[in-house]
């Protein structure tokens, strides 16, 4: 027992600066926003809510098939790819520390069979290919009346993630030979040894993606933040959002990289004060931004948590298995096995 407190402190403390972090953007966002104005939000067409829950369903669909693809080599099939992205995705939403990307790698990777290495590999992918067109997607929407910060911002998100891409996708094979050639010169080291296999099956899982498969991934992650970006869009038409038609696609693009900013699980207070910022810059006022981004925030994260959290129980029950869910993240390796 006095073991285990001092651990759960330590972890508390990890949390605290991401949860100050958070209230202090909720502050920010909401400071001059009065009790009237948040009574006056309604539905003004109440259609569009159609629109909100099949591009949410096909958004994360997509995303489920987009990891399938990537894990192919493994033989992982649709239904335990989707299982295990969307509880990393609720588990991402509700605990610290990304610990939802570190299950997927780590804790499912018996689920997936393949290596914690393979895994990984195809996370930095995902992540890659999102950052890219988000950053992208801003760049195209930010105008003229962007500060010069936030287009050198852009500019250097956009050009680490192309170079990060290009290197995953042109350059799996050329990295393999070089590594090849550096770990040849340690002989049977058994720790060098280790770390040429985790390499390895890491470059191989992307080689066989190949380049078509990559321009594939990369067309699908087009489409996937397309149907993100009309979910903000069918959003702003179900309240009536006074903005211009390229408001709700930089506000997808700038508050899904506000991700990128230390804060509490799920970008509490971050993702609002992104998305209030982007829309207030395309005519939005400010308290219906702000009311806005809250409140399509609040339905993304019951939605997403929601379903990865029905999925993850119902396997937990089919398989029987009564372990406590804190109780297996205590249980997570320290390094790749």
């Amino acid at each position: 027992m006095t073991q285990t407190k001092p651990s759960k402190g330590r972890n508390a403390l990890k949390t605290l600066p991401g949860l100050l972090i958070s209230a202090f953007f909720l502050w920010y966002t909401f400071k001059g926003i009065s009790l009237e104005q948040i009574r006056s939000v309604h539905l003004v067409a109440p259609i569009w809510i159609l629109g909100v829950l099949a591009f949410t369903l096909a958004s994360y669909t997509l995303r489920c098939v987009r990891w399938t693809r990537m894990m192919r080599s493994t033989g992982a099939n649709f239904a335990v790819c989707a299982r295990v992205l969307m509880t990393s995705l609720a588990a991402n939403n509700i605990l610290p520390l990304r610990i939802g990307d570190i299950m997927r790698v780590f804790t499912y990777a018996p689920d997936l069979g393949a290596a914690p290495s393979v895994i990984l590999s195809t996370v930095i992918l995902e992540k890659l290919l999102d950052i890219f067109v988000l950053v992208l997607l801003f760049v195209l929407t930010m105008g003229s009346h962007a500060s010069a910060h936030s287009k050198t911002l852009a500019e250097t998100l956009l050009s680490i993630s192309t170079i990060g891409l290009l290197t995953l996708i042109l350059g799996a094979r050329p990295l393999k030979t070089a590594f090849d050639r550096a770990f040849s010169r340690y002989g049977h080291n058994p720790k060098v040894a280790k770390i040429e296999h985790w390499i390895t099956l890491a470059l191989d899982c992307l080689i066989d993606i190949g380049i078509p498969g990559s321009l594939l991934l990369l067309l699908q992650s087009f489409v996937i933040w397309a149907c993100e970006g009309m979910i903000f869009l069918s959003g702003a038409r179900l309240t009536g959002l006074t903005t211009d038609l390229i408001g709700p696609w930089q506000a997808v693009s700038v508050a899904n990289l506000s991700y990128l900013i230390p804060s509490s699980p799920g970008a509490i207070g971050t993702f609002e004060w992104a998305v209030k910022t982007a829309l207030v810059s395309h005519g939005a006022a400010e308290s219906q931004a702000a009311l806005f981004g809250l409140a399509l925030h609040a339905w993304l994260l019951i939605a997403i948590t929601g379903a990865g959290g029905i999925i993850f129980l119902i396997h937990r029950a089919r398989i029987h298995n009564t372990t406590p869910l804190l109780q297996e993240i205590e249980t997570l390796p320290a390094e790749l096995p």
